[in-house]
This record gives C-alpha cells, structure tokens and sequence, in this order.
C-alpha cells in the first residue's frame, strides 16, 4: 500500500508544505477557503493507489507554508509561481493540476499561464471565468443588493479575523456546516454569501445536534489545530487580491484553456449556481473540456462530501490523458 508522507520544499522565495502519496504521473492537488492539504484525504489514496503520483500542499498562508505579511504577496501571479517553483523543487517536469474553491482559479490561472507545465486541469465548485471587463469588487457589490457579499465582507484586513479568532473551532463549523448539502438542502439559516448592515457572517450560522455524516470531530479537530496555530490573516488576503488580479491578467483578457480540463460542481454550492453562465460558455473558454459535472444534492465540500464520486470522476478523467 502507498505510504503517505510530508516534506517542505523551497518555491518562488517561500516554504511550500506539501503531503505525498504514491508514484507515476504527478496530480497537484490545491485546496481552498478556509482548508488545508487535509481537504484531499480521500483523494491521495484514491490517486496512488491507481498509478499518480499525488501531491497536496498547503497554499501560501496556510498551515506548515509560509505566510507572507503583505497583502500583495497573495496575488494569482504569486500563486502561480508557487506552483511552478513546487514542480521544480521536486524535479518534475510537468503535473495535472486539480483545485477546490480558490483552488479551482488558481489552478486554472495556473493552467492558463503555464500549459508548458501544466497539461491537463480539473476544476472542482468554482467553473472557470477568463478575465473580463467589469472590476471584481464592482460586482461583488452589484450581487451583494442591500447586503453585503461576502467577498467585500472579507476585503478590509482585521475584519473578518476579528469574527473568526476569538473562536476559530466553531466558525470553522458553522461555515463548513452552512455550505455543505446537508444544510442546504435542509434550508438551514441563510444563505451565509452575504452579511447584513453592521452584521457578522457568523450570525446566520446553524448548529446541527450532530456532525455532518462527511466531517468528523477528528477532521474539525484537524482544521481547528492548523487555523488557531496560523490565524487567518494569510487565507483572507487570497481574498483582498481580486482587483489586483484583474490588473494582471490583463494579458489574458477573455483567454481561454485550451489543454484537457474538467469540472465538477455541487448542484447546491453557490458558486457553482452563480457561475450557471460561465459554465455555458465553457465551449469557447475551455474548449479542452472532457466532463461538466454537477452532482445532486451536493454542496460546496465536494470532494469530501462526496469523494468515491470524484475520485472515479478524476480517475476517468486522468485515464484520458497522455501523461507518459
């Protein structure tokens, strides 16, 4: 059986924390808001033990990576280059790229940057948007109505980390519990995207009497350890970097990804519904696309919520390919 281990490698001038499973063709595995390498639990098996090479690491900001205390050290550009230094720093040539949430567009924006080194991408609950013509804080406060959306709630730094410190073990649940299925397909408090005038995010939180059937008290336990050690500083200034990326990726206005790609989406997960739109267009913006799949019922942890449906979506997905 593959045995799973952790090294820290140097990439583009940081410490890059990364977990390891099995050998063949490399998988980069990027996780999201607000994860860890752990998010991919049930994928790094699942991948060694079908002949890949599986690789989660932990974005800059969070867990054993650094965290970088300039808000513009988290710009896609940055991230980007962590990628490629990561590949680098392990001797490889070149890897399939797989993210969740903002995951999902710095793998793509990784994609899109460097095909050299990045052959295949598949994209978990955000579809890809190329860069467009309307600022992103503008929209955001266009969807946001009388509200405010979240991801202006998150811009102002201390804001948002003074909501969540004071008590990181049960914030972490509340929002893991509010956009997992179970929750909205209960209609449990709210949608939790955006913060009424003077309000919290917290505020619409509910606490179920039991754990969701995907997110044990070991797993909260995990994620609570690594946020209470790092704060959350870093993970939210991924956050106050959209107007910046905008303006670098200027270049690549309206670019498509033209290498194989992927996606699987929650029918339940914001982020997917919103992006009903930039999924339709995904013949023109990724015309390497091999599956669009949205799975019933789920919400936003697709991977954990519902991981031997991905892990055989990924698989099917990594077999297509001519990795060598």
């Amino acid at each position: 059986m593959p045995t799973r281990s952790h090294r820290v490698v140097s990439s583009n001038g940081i410490r890059v924390h990364l977990v390891e499973e099995g050998t063949g063709p490399a998988v980069l595995l990027v996780h999201g808001f607000p994860e860890s390498w752990y998010s991919w639990r049930h994928q790094l098996p699942a991948l060694a033990s079908a002949g890949y090479r599986a690789i989660a690491m932990d974005v800059r900001g969070y867990g054993r990576s650094s965290a970088p205390t300039s808000v513009d050290a988290y710009r896609m550009t940055q991230h980007v280059a962590d990628n490629v230094g990561l590949l680098d720093a392990l001797g490889l040539a070149e890897a399939v790229i797989v993210g969740h949430d903002w995951g999902s567009p710095i793998a793509a924006n990784t994609a899109l940057l460097r095909p050299d080194r990045f052959p295949a991408v598949a994209l978990l609950s955000v579809p890809y948007s190329p860069r467009g013509d309307v600022v992103p804080t503008a929209g955001f406060r266009a969807m946001g109505g009388e509200e405010e959306f979240y991801i202006l709630y998150f811009q102002a730094p201390g804001r948002a980390e003074g909501e969540i410190e004071p008590d990181v073990r049960s914030w972490l649940y509340g929002f893991y519990v509010a956009a997992s299925g179970q929750s909205l397909r209960a209609g449990d408090g709210g949608t939790i995207t955006t913060v009424r005038p003077g309000g919290l995010l917290r505020d619409r939180f509910v606490y179920p009497d039991a754990m969701p059937g995907w997110l044990s008290e070991e797993d909260l336990d995990t994620y609570a350890a690594e946020f209470e050690r790092t704060g959350f500083a870093g993970p939210l200034n991924r956050y106050r970097n959209v107007d910046r990326d905008w303006e670098d990726l200027a270049a690549w206005y309206r670019a498509p990804i033209t290498q194989p790609s992927l996606f699987i989406g929650g029918e339940l997960d914001g982020p997917t519904r919103w992006g009903q739109k930039a999924i339709d267009r995904y013949p023109s913006t990724m015309p390497g696309l091999r599956g669009s799949h949205i799975l019933p019922g789920c919400g936003h942890w697709v991977q954990q919520e519902r991981p031997k449906e991905v892990n055989e979506i990924l698989l099917g997905f990594l077999a297509s390919l001519d990795l060598g």
